[in-house]
């Protein structure tokens, strides 16, 4: 409001939030300017604004606080007694400001010195290796520590925030959990050259699966969860372990037949040391997922990591 004289109106701005009586860290930088160069144009020029934008400014600054500020005229710019006291109040504003920023900059550069990744077997083995070397590149000063376990332990890990962004292998989400897409598998059935299974002419059906012993990733693994929901039961071990390198050792050892992911298995079928057996009407297809506890959408390294798993 102003009054006849084209003064800003003294009566106190009314009563409201804090955010709607003090004016932005914008309007308090262009009065500092204004009263250190004398000239409203030259405060205009160093905040990067037109000086009708700084004249607008000024006004609604005027009109929020209830007090003129800034005497105009053709020789310059010049604070009044109230703009005087206003500006050494902006300064204190803008100061704390600036440690406010500072501070927040020592701890996004601390979130982003370091990068704590948990993933299930498959993903820490075949896939994040090459995620991790692509994200080196991006951000060479981030220290990355990986922790592989199974689903169940990634989401355990994430929950009790000793790690910043998971990635599991299972059919849902772990409760407490948001996800991502990044990747699609599908479980096969393996076994050596000599198992009798490798010569069969028929694909196992369901049923046949389900009644013989394998070799397995233990129970809380993602490659256990979709196998088990595919075969509507719970799966006969014959020998349980711990990663899929050991169930992939097994396998090529003659132990026994293994359910693995396809990823995990490409070598060792392009050599012929386990081949495929064809399973009918068994789906065993599964999406691999990045994983951050719920609201907490990842920043910082882990952002740069979960963006360059869908490059």
């Amino acid at each position: 409001m102003s009054n006849k004289e084209g003064r800003a109106d003294p009566r106190p701005a009314p009563a409201g939030s804090l955010a709607h009586r003090v004016p932005d860290l914008g309007a308090l930088e262009l009065l500092l300017a204004v009263a250190r160069l004398g000239s409203l144009g030259g405060a205009a020029r160093e905040v990067g604004i037109t000086q009708p934008a700084a004249s607008s400014r000024i006004r609604s600054m005027e009109r929020r606080l209830g007090v003129a500020l800034v005497d105009r005229s053709p020789r310059g710019s010049r604070l009044t007694d109230a703009g005087a006291l206003v500006t050494d109040w902006a300064r204190r504003i803008v100061e704390a400001a600036e440690a406010f920023d500072a501070g927040a900059q020592a701890l996004r550069d601390r979130r982003d010195s370091r990068l704590r990744v948990a993933a299930s077997m498959t993903i820490a083995e075949y896939l994040l290796p090459g995620w991790l070397l692509a994200l080196r590149a991006e951000r060479p000063d981030t220290a990355v520590s990986l922790l592989a376990g199974n689903s169940a332990a990634v989401a355990e890990r994430l929950l009790a925030d000793e790690a910043d962004l998971g990635f599991v292998e299972g059919l849902s989400v772990p409760a407490g959990l948001d996800s991502a897409v990044v990747a699609h598998d599908r479980l096969i059935v393996v076994t050596a050259p000599a198992h009798p299974w490798a010569r069969r002419r028929r694909p196992l059906a369901a049923g046949e699966l389900a009644a013989t012993p394998l070799i397995l990733r233990e129970e809380g693994s993602g490659t256990r969860q979709v196998l088990e929901a595919a075969l509507g039961g719970v799966a006969r071990p014959l020998i349980e372990l711990s990663s899929t390198t050991a169930v992939k050792a097994a396998a090529v050892s003659g132990a026994g037949p293994a359910v693995l992911s396809e990823l995990a298995v490409g070598e060792e079928l392009a050599m012929r040391r386990l081949v495929r057996v064809p399973v009918h009407d068994v789906s065993l297809a599964r999406d691999l997922r990045a994983v951050w506890p719920t609201g907490h959408r990842p920043a910082g390294p882990a952002r740069d990591l979960l963006s360059l798993t869908r490059g």
